[in-house]
């Protein structure tokens, strides 16, 4: 006589693919995003930081500080999210795309609150024999 053991184990994941969701040059994904840099970007940097748990008032030291906020900011998402990279890559698109590095890192903060962890289930059976 088999007797069959049913088991249902629930796995919780966060999705971490190594990349941004978005692009740095992905504006058109996300246009209620760059229409709130172009009109008034402190607030946005802002606003951005604050999602992130940061204090929101901490990017309105970067001009005084050669951009470090932006670029350790950058740092931290990377770390916290997964997301591959340097370091040096992040001063280097900090410097050059000022405005689409920030841009793209309030997309990211977005995309990862709302998609949250993932939930699966797995339906184990044991087939025992008596």
């Amino acid at each position: 006589m088999a007797v069959h053991q049913q088991q249902i184990t629930t796995v919780t994941t966060t999705q971490r693919s190594g990349e941004w969701s978005t692009g740095l040059c992905d504006c058109c994904s996300d246009m209620g995003t760059c229409c709130c840099a172009l009109w008034c970007f402190p607030c946005f940097q802002c606003q951005t930081a604050s999602h992130f748990g940061w204090c929101l008032c901490m990017p309105l030291l970067d001009p005084c500080a050669f951009m470090a906020v932006s670029c350790c900011m950058r740092s931290s998402m990377r770390e916290r999210y997964g997301i591959q990279g340097s370091t040096c890559g992040d001063v280097a698109l900090v410097c050059c795309c000022y405005v689409c590095t920030w841009c793209q890192m309030a997309r990211e903060v977005k995309t990862q609150t709302t998609s949250g962890p993932q939930q699966v289930h797995v339906v184990t059976q044991q087939v025992r024999m008596a």
